[in-house]
């Protein structure tokens, strides 16, 4: 099993697929979304269907860099609290 820094070089580390929430309210929301998308996809025409998964997909973007800006954020915070650890020893 390669390192994590290997795994890092290589390209092969993404921590942000293994991310799933734990809590018990993750699921059940997930599948009123399905379901409410679904309704609205026999409410709307095709074209404003689309247009509605449009703005779904710069949500998710959005969404995507919030969560990008956050894990950096963790990382240089307990980065940090490591170096702190180790100089004060």
């Amino acid at each position: 099993m390669p390192s994590i820094l290997e795994s890092l070089y290589h390209g092969s580390l993404f921590p942000n697929e293994d991310i799933i929430s734990k809590d018990p309210n993750y699921r059940p929301i997930n599948r009123q979304i399905t379901e409410s998308l679904e309704v609205w996809k026999q409410k709307l025409t095709a074209g404003e269907f689309e247009e509605l998964e449009s703005l779904l997909e710069l949500y998710s973007q959005a969404q995507g860099m919030e969560m990008t800006a956050a894990f950096v954020c963790g990382f240089k915070a307990g980065s940090a609290m490591m170096i702190e650890i180790l100089v004060d020893g």
